[in-house]
């Protein structure tokens, strides 16, 4: 009779003993492949952050942990203040003087709309939450944190349009904010800066609302055409976005699941004649002799798959992949920041985005972390865990 009570008992320790047993064996693996460059500053720290970065990733990829995932995301924000019929979209503003809900100190003030990183699938307002407070106390700008829809259980172009709605909406009613219509910046890191890239290509030739002041891309993900740039190769292993990693992330936004990896990985997914198209503006050659200097081969891309174009088919549009607008569009997009990091698969999107918008005229300043990782101004001011270069 004992027994009889202690089997759900003895099932339930089984079962968590075979779900830790599964996350050990990820780590295991996950560790095995990953590689802490040597110019990387603090490596012990980074090591440490690897290891529950895997944890993270693993609990996030695990369908037993959705439920987990779901709670986080729906964790409650406090509301940017909005005129007329509430906004659908979770915002939270952060007012260099003042609370959220009455402003002090000067106006009209400059504003930054900020559009978190997280892959297109986590973070969220709370994640951010720092970095939103340290740039509108340094820069003296009402930051405005916008808190879009998720993958995979929204797929593109949900992310994109919540990010393009809020921004227009805000843009409609900047005097209720107190805010200058000349000193507006959209503003995102990773897919963030990715989707802060496709709203202002969106809003380059808008004639009924004020133009954007700036944009301000930190290592953005702005092409899916081509996984084997010099970056991808070289910091294939190098945390916290392994090159697998980045089209998990990019797969779950197009198509909500990770399906097709592999012939995306050796770009199996593109037509020729589309590979032909974009290789002006997406290329090794485009890229600086000195980012290849820790190695490169150029690749080949694998026999051209139609099925599995016929599900990644929508990376040809400009608000997915950014690197693909014309230069019409370019050409009328406001003066830009990009950051990139040396360690980071993401490197080349940046330095490519930036030949563009330097080719077309627009000025852009562009700032290179020697030491930098991929995700490192999340941990600007991390307890014991900081990086100096994120700040």
């Amino acid at each position: 009779m004992a027994f009889f009570y202690l089997l759900p008992v003895i099932l339930l320790v089984i079962f968590v003993a075979s779900f830790i047993s599964a996350i050990i064996r990820t780590i295991q693996t996950e560790y095995a492949n990953c590689s802490i460059p040597p110019g990387v500053s603090n490596p012990g720290k980074l090591r440490l952050i690897v290891a529950v970065f895997i944890v993270t990733s693993t609990l996030v990829s695990n369908s037993a942990a959705t439920s987990a995932r779901n709670v986080v995301r729906s964790a409650p924000h406090a509301g940017l203040p909005s005129p007329g019929a509430p906004h659908r979209l979770p915002l939270t503003s952060y007012p260099s003087h003042g609370s959220p809900f009455t402003l002090t100190g000067p106006r009209p003030l400059p504003a930054v709309l900020l559009f978190h990183g997280g892959g297109w699938i986590c973070c969220s307002l709370d994640s951010h939450e720092r970095i939103c407070q340290y740039i509108a106390k340094e820069s003296g700008s009402l930051v405005v944190s916008v808190g879009y829809r998720l993958a995979p259980e929204h797929k593109y172009p949900a992310a994109y349009e919540d990010c393009l709605n809020a921004t227009q909406h805000f843009l409609q009613h900047l005097q209720h904010y107190g805010v200058d219509p000349a000193r507006v910046t959209v503003c995102g890191d990773s897919a963030g800066g990715n989707l802060a890239a496709a709203v202002s290509q969106t809003l380059a030739g808008s004639s009924d609302l004020p133009r954007l002041r700036a944009q301000i891309l930190i290592y953005p993900g702005l092409q899916a055409l081509d996984f084997n740039l010099p970056s991808y190769q070289q910091n294939r292993g190098v945390p916290l976005l392994f090159r697998e990693r980045a089209v998990y992330y990019s797969l779950q936004y197009v198509q909500g699941d990770t399906s097709n990896l592999e012939e995306v990985l050796e770009g199996s997914h593109i037509p020729p004649d589309m590979r032909m198209k974009y290789q002006k503006w997406v290329n090794a050659d485009n890229i600086p002799e000195e980012f290849k200097v820790r190695g490169y081969e150029p690749h080949k891309p694998c026999e051209f798959k139609p099925e599995v174009f016929e599900k990644v088919k929508r990376i040809r549009e400009p608000s997915l992949c950014p690197l693909f607008a014309e230069d019409t569009i370019i050409q009328q997009l406001p003066e830009s920041f990009i950051l990139t990091c040396e360690y980071d698969v993401l490197r080349d999107d940046g330095l490519l985005y930036k030949k563009r918008l330097e080719d077309n005229g627009v000025r852009v300043t562009w700032y290179h972390l020697e030491d930098g990782f991929h995700g490192i101004i999340n941990l600007f001011d991390y307890c014991g865990l900081s990086f100096p270069s994120g700040k």
